[in-house]
């Protein structure tokens, strides 16, 4: 299964959905966890008074990430987790370590 996750170092997962350029997408089976790829993705957040939605790059966003079972980052708005529900794709809160964090969550999905 492909897990999407926000992160700012590649080890940790500690970053805000909002905040990211860049998804990296683990593959998880059999007990083991690989990064794939990275997605690139337009910065949801920009606190652009003019553009306080931003829906479109809300789309845009939750397009580049089909594919994936879930998504996994460290704080996630409404408008977002409802937009990938939508498509399909489960988002977690969740810190920690990467690897570690993929393996707990595949149990459960």
């Amino acid at each position: 299964m492909l897990i999407a996750v926000a992160s700012k170092d590649g080890k940790e997962i500690n970053q805000h959905f909002g905040h990211v350029e860049r998804f990296l997408i683990y593959e998880v089976e059999d007990g083991r966890v690989t990064l794939l790829e990275e997605r690139p993705v337009e910065r949801y957040c920009r606190f652009d008074p003019e553009h306080p939605m931003r829906s479109h790059t809300l789309k845009d966003t939750a397009e580049a990430l089909k594919g994936c079972r879930a998504v996994v980052c460290s704080m996630i708005g409404e408008p977002p987790k409802l937009e990938l529900e939508r498509i399909g794709v489960e988002p977690f809160v969740v810190e920690g370590e990467i690897t570690a964090t993929l393996l707990d969550l595949a149990k459960v999905l």
